[in-house]
């Protein structure tokens, strides 16, 4: 059973165990029961006193038991201080709930330290004026994000009932994304998949990897869609989305994405034999890698909503000119 009162102001959850759910810790019960609130913010929750069992405050370690009564408090959602500002957005489709933005590379999703503005974010503040905030921080409709070098679709929500509801898919794995990525090499079969957990690099704190001590399950499923010898056109699935996941994994697959500085790429250049395709690839500033498509469930309408983004030109073209260049 599930109690939910809801203002303008702050939000009142409660929530009855039951008994399958006897034995789940505190954090662990609530961020299946809340699925747009992190277990960090639910932590954070109980060390405020925002939650409650059987009436009194608790630890986040603590175990639930059958026919405990979990209550947790979100307050209001405190402004971000991000200022709207108007960059042009190409916007696939768009209600009172959530609209669906292709973006293009070079866009930072959210501002932070070093990116302040010209964001998604400040230009979704903009378009809209309404976006909404979860976890009792404004969180301007960001359910998901892609890298500042990638591109591609992102689905944003426009209100908490969208918020909550995308949240929830994104965290079942419900929400599917394929992605294209140029990567360099000529993969041994036309496809595979590789399941190596992604956390944060043990020596570099700037990047993530799979030697990571607390890595998380991942999961990406590739194909090979073209092959131009120096390398390959793939059309990657991703069951979950860890940070940097793809660029990670196609770089322990041998085979790194086209244009990655950081992951593989900036070494795996050097390695191109042909004068001219290497001074073509280099002519690309970021990584190629495109989200393609997105498919999701309407959260508020229920409606099955699917979406294609064409390969961007600059990716599009150097996908042309390897493939002109090997049919010479």
């Amino acid at each position: 059973m599930t109690d939910v009162k809801t203002s303008d102001e702050e939000r009142h959850h409660r929530f009855l165990v039951a008994p399958g759910e006897e034995g789940l810790r505190l954090d662990l019960f609530l961020s299946g029961k809340e699925p747009g609130l992190s277990r960090a913010q639910i932590q954070r929750a109980v060390a405020e006193g925002r939650v409650l069992v059987n009436g009194r405050p608790i630890k986040a370690g603590r175990r639930v038991k059958a026919a405990d009564t979990v209550a947790i408090h979100i307050p209001e959602a405190k402004p971000s201080g991000v200022m709207p500002e108007a960059i042009p957005l190409t916007i696939l489709y768009e209600d009172s709930s959530l609209l669906v933005v292709d973006k293009p590379a070079g866009m930072v999703v959210h501002p932070a330290a070093g990116h302040t503005g010209g964001t998604l974010v400040n230009a979704l503040l903009h378009h809209c004026r309404d976006l909404s905030g979860i976890g009792g921080v404004l969180r301007p409709g960001i359910v998901h994000r892609l890298d500042k070098g990638t591109s591609g679709l992102l689905v944003v929500a426009k209100s908490d009932a969208a918020h909550w509801g995308l949240a929830g898919q994104f965290k079942r794995h419900e929400v599917k994304k394929t992605y294209l990525a140029l990567v360099y090499g000529n993969p041994r079969t036309d496809g595979g998949r590789i399941e190596a957990a992604v956390g944060r690099h043990p020596t570099d704190r700037k990047k993530m990897s799979t030697a990571s001590r607390r890595g998380r399950s991942a999961v990406t499923l590739w194909r090979v869609r073209e092959r131009f010898g120096v390398a390959s056109l793939l059309e990657i699935d991703i069951e979950t989305g860890r940070t940097h996941q793809i660029r990670v994994h196609l770089t322990d697959l041998g085979h790194p994405v086209v244009g990655d500085q950081v992951y593989g790429g900036a070494g795996r250049i050097r390695s191109v034999e042909d004068a001219a395709i290497r001074a073509r690839m280099k002519r690309l500033d970021r990584q190629a890698l495109h989200a393609r498509h997105l498919s999701f469930t309407h959260p508020v309408t229920g409606e099955a909503l699917r979406f294609s983004s064409p390969p961007p030109e600059d990716i599009a073209s150097l996908c042309t000119f390897l493939r002109e260049r090997i049919e010479r």
